[in-house]
């Protein structure tokens, strides 16, 4: 059984996470299989969202303890360095893939498995769900970006106290405090971020890939270089068909129908 499933249908991808009797944690081959999926799905113009999620009961439960274990014992520091060198190839995909990354968060996100649903552009979670930073857990200090995405998501304080207790957030607080977007019951989480992916989707393809790019730049940049940026991209904008098509369907009074780049 493929450890990731990856399904398309009308410019919308969705990627499994499928090991499910090991509550989705990350084995074997299973980072190398999730960078390849995310990397064909960034080359696809055809997809304009991707929904990642996890198998069973599990979003994921992180590394995969017992081989991290072994590895310790083994003092093999260069397989280890292998695993840390994946999961940033992963979230450093997700963030710079002009795809809107939804989080469907079924069930526990922890470790690895939390920071991937922090790695991605939004979070949709489960009443169920329960997300944790449990590195400290087992004497190990957070990885994949975590220390990058949970103190930008929560603030720093928060963020700290979070980490250095290694305690799992249930799905209230997560929304409470800024850790996920939406809380849904768990029936209603598939189709709810069924209709958020579709909505983005059937959006016009060239001004949705620039906005992940001009969010993600306004946390850098002053406001002269997000000003000369915004302008960039709108005068592209300007000059696609998807403007006419837009500005057509306004004085039409009709849904316009997008797909040009």
């Amino acid at each position: 059984m493929t450890t990731i499933v990856t399904a398309i249908e009308n410019g919308v991808a969705t990627i499994t996470l499928n090991r499910p009797e090991k509550l989705n944690s990350f084995g074997g081959s299973m980072r190398e299989e999730l960078m390849a999926a995310l990397q064909r799905i960034a080359a696809d113009e055809n997809v304009r969202v991707a929904i990642v999620t996890g198998a069973g009961r599990a979003f994921s439960a992180g590394g995969d303890v017992e081989r991290m274990r072994s590895l310790q014992k083994e003092g093999d520091e260069a397989a280890f360095g292998e695993l840390l060198a994946a999961g940033r190839k992963v979230v450093t995909l997700i963030r710079h893939m002009p795809q809107f990354v939804i989080a469907s968060i079924n069930g526990v996100a922890a470790g690895a498995g939390c920071n991937l649903a922090l790695a991605c552009d939004y979070r949709m979670a489960a009443d169920t769900a329960k997300l944790g930073e449990t590195f400290v857990r087992i004497g190990l200090h957070p990885d994949w970006g975590g220390t990058f995405f949970l103190p930008r998501l929560v603030g720093t304080s928060r963020a700290m106290e979070i980490m250095m207790t290694g305690r799992m957030v249930d799905a209230d607080e997560a929304l409470r405090i800024g850790m996920v977007d939406r809380v849904v019951t768990a029936g209603e989480l598939s189709a709810a971020t069924t209709a958020l992916a579709r909505s983005v989707a059937d959006g016009p393809p060239l001004p949705l890939s620039a906005l992940k790019r001009t969010l993600y730049a306004s946390a850098e940049n002053d406001l002269a270089s997000q000003i000369d940026l915004e302008s960039d991209i709108q005068l592209q904008a300007f000059r696609s068909r998807d403007a006419a098509e837009g500005m057509n369907a306004f004085f039409e009074k009709r849904p316009p129908k997008f797909g040009s780049r």
